[in-house]
């Protein structure tokens, strides 16, 4: 929760000094409020009791700032901007009510373009910049630095029949931008709360369902479709217009191609394409972008053609692994996604090249 701003706040007495003219006449706020000598106040703006707002910081005419509302300073809140924490048109904790009122937490040097709407409890980190017709709902957490551009949609309630107005979250990290008509849904019950990590790219139209993890620096292309509880490492790239079915695992460092329907688990590490989808090779490249030596490389290259192109099934293959690759990092990453791939992983591509199986295959 933001602390309130240093220094002086308004009081009744110098909202009617004519002398300040940093709050304009037609606007209306609530002798309650603290609002800094050094905010400007257009015209037409509604600022309720409860209301903290900083030095620096500009409201736009025609805005409405609900109670419960702290906006730190040197923010920048264009004309048409609703904040309201008032959540009882809105279908949240049904199933625990809520104890004592939500607040909207504004940090240092945020923006909020015109015609956006934050309803519920939302938490904004400093030098966020939101754009136009922006509509944020409860459970909104979003990190510093963040880019969230106009239409988007945060945390919506889930599309999901289950869902009974349990409290949860949309977590959004750092430096994280999200572009155009993105709507990314709350999570339920199940796990409480969808994340989004640090520097992601998330472009137009994408959705990610409730209960999804998305890990750093990935980037979802143009429609990405996300069903519920998804997870995506770090550093993945998945191609636009792609789909992906619910409860799917996607490894660290994985390129899939645009247009993907994605019924399978992935494994780190590799490029998954055609359709039905099927692995494709190493991601050398992005792997040596992402500094990874040649040998490490090399590593991990015998170990998907030991899995993928020996003439071994799932298992034979992992137990000629482990017993005759040496251990590294990268081995035991892919190793344990295999076991735990739920859903099965990804076949081979059949017009991939064949190598002999080994000579003492496990039984």
């Amino acid at each position: 929760m933001l602390s309130e701003p240093s220094g002086k706040f308004s009081s009744k007495k110098q909202i009617m000094n004519p002398e300040n003219t940093s709050f304009h006449p037609l606007s209306h706020i609530n002798p309650r409020a603290k609002v800094h000598p050094e905010a400007k106040i257009g015209p037409f703006v509604v600022i309720e009791a409860d209301v903290v707002i900083g030095r620096g910081t500009e409201i736009g005419a025609n805005s409405t700032i609900g109670s419960g509302a702290r906006i730190g300073e040197d923010c920048k809140i264009f004309p048409g901007v609703h904040i309201s924490t008032d959540i009882r048109n809105l279908e949240f904790w049904h199933k625990n009510p809520i104890v004592g009122e939500p607040f909207v937490s504004l940090g240092d040097r945020v923006t909020i373009g015109s015609g956006s709407e934050i309803m519920g409890g939302v938490q904004i980190g400093n030098d966020s910049w939101i754009g136009s017709n922006v509509t944020m709902y409860d459970g909104a957490r979003i990190g510093r630095s963040c880019r969230i551009f106009p239409g988007a949609v945060i945390s919506a309630i889930p599309q999901d029949l289950k869902f009974k107005g349990e409290k949860t979250t949309v977590e959004v990290g750092d430096f994280t931008t999200i572009r155009e008509c993105v709507t990314l849904n709350r999570g339920t019950e199940a796990l409480g709360k969808t994340v989004i990590g640090s520097q992601v790219l998330i472009m137009a139209y994408a959705h990610v369902a409730h209960d999804c993890i998305v890990g750093n620096q990935v980037v979802l292309a143009n429609a990405v479709t996300m069903a519920g509880h998804v997870e995506v490492g770090d550093f993945t790239i998945i191609g636009g217009v792609s789909a992906i079915h619910q409860f799917v695992k996607i490894g660290r460092h994985v390129m899939i191609s645009g247009g993907s329907l994605i019924r399978k688990d992935i494994p780190p590490f590799v490029k998954a394409g055609r359709n039905p989808l099927t692995y494709e090779g190493v991601n050398s490249i992005g792997l040596r972008r992402r500094g990874f030596s040649n040998d490490t490389i090399h590593h991990i290259q015998e170990f998907y053609r030991l899995l993928y192109l020996s003439g071994m099934n799932t298992s034979q293959a992992v137990a000629y692994i482990e017993a005759h690759l040496p251990a590294t990092e990268e081995r035991d990453e892919a190793i344990t996604f295999v076991r735990n791939a739920s859903r099965g992983i990804i076949r081979s591509n059949n017009n991939l090249p064949k190598s002999n199986p080994p000579t003492d295959p496990p039984q």
